[in-house]
């Protein structure tokens, strides 16, 4: 017996160096590069609340269990956004009035990086070159241009975006967002100085690993990272649907402006 144990220790040592030798996904090809094409979508809870939350009631009380907020684990790495102090009496403001002004609640664009952990799924169709992200959530999209950086004409909500490959890596570099977004429905939040640099690697046939730094002088003290992984929709009819969701928000914009008749 102890022939057999000292055999099959051996074994496992010598097995140790192979696996750790075991090379990395290497995903299909287009035109050279990795190939993202694909409908992905983040399973999490970032867009109820980036940090660590436990499961509470939502703004709407009356609606029960169901506009309740799920529990979730934070995205932001250290567990901390970092606020300056007059900012984070803003996003507390925002908290406060959430079920109003929540821009995801009037059914406007969502902005980077909140596009990606909606709960809704975005496709990604990639060219010879360029990329267009198509978004489920009011009809949302953007152009990534691969070709030489270009200055964003104006401030829109989903922002310029001019990308790259670094190695096996897309990277995105997102300027001229107008501020106007919300990252998550507690109302964290950034202004029209932000800057999001995203990160999408494929680490596996069904996963991309996505992550996004966030810069704005402004608002918080030093830059900050999300991440979290996004899962790729494999059933056989996969395909994104529309949300078209401004009937959904016209009396939450446009209820105060109703004339008042007399019954």
């Amino acid at each position: 017996m102890r022939t057999c144990f000292l055999g099959l220790t051996i074994s496992l040592l010598l097995m140790i160096p192979a696996l750790a030798q075991t090379p990395a996904y290497r995903p299909p090809r287009l035109n050279g590069h990795p190939d993202l094409n694909g409908i992905w979508q983040a399973m999490n809870s970032a867009n109820w609340d980036l940090l660590d939350h436990p499961a509470q009631a939502g703004p709407l009380s009356q609606t029960g269990a169901i506009g309740a907020v799920p529990a979730g684990q934070t995205v932001v790495d250290g567990g901390e956004i970092p606020y300056r102090p007059e900012a984070l009496k803003k996003k507390q403001e925002n908290f406060a009035k959430r079920q109003t002004d929540d821009p995801e609640a009037k059914c406007y664009m969502p902005g980077i990086p909140r596009a990606t952990y909606l709960p809704y799924p975005f496709q990604i169709v990639q060219s010879q070159r360029d990329l267009l992200f198509v978004y489920e959530y009011a009809t949302a999209n953007r152009l990534v241009n691969m070709g030489p950086a270009q200055k964003a004409g104006s401030d829109t909500w989903m922002g310029t975006s001019n990308g790259h490959w670094e190695g096996e890596t897309l990277v995105i570099d997102v300027t001229g967002l107008n501020g106007l977004a919300w990252f998550d429905r507690t109302g964290n939040f950034a202004s029209d100085k932000l800057h999001v640099v995203e990160r999408f690697t494929r680490t596996g046939p069904d996963h991309l690993q996505y992550e996004a730094t966030i810069e704005d002088p402004s608002v918080f003290t030093r830059p900050w990272k999300i991440s979290m992984p996004l899962y790729r929709h494999v059933e056989k009819n996969a395909q994104i649907l529309e949300f078209k969701c401004v009937p959904f928000a016209e009396e939450l914009l446009y209820g105060q402006f109703k004339k008042k008749t007399n019954n």
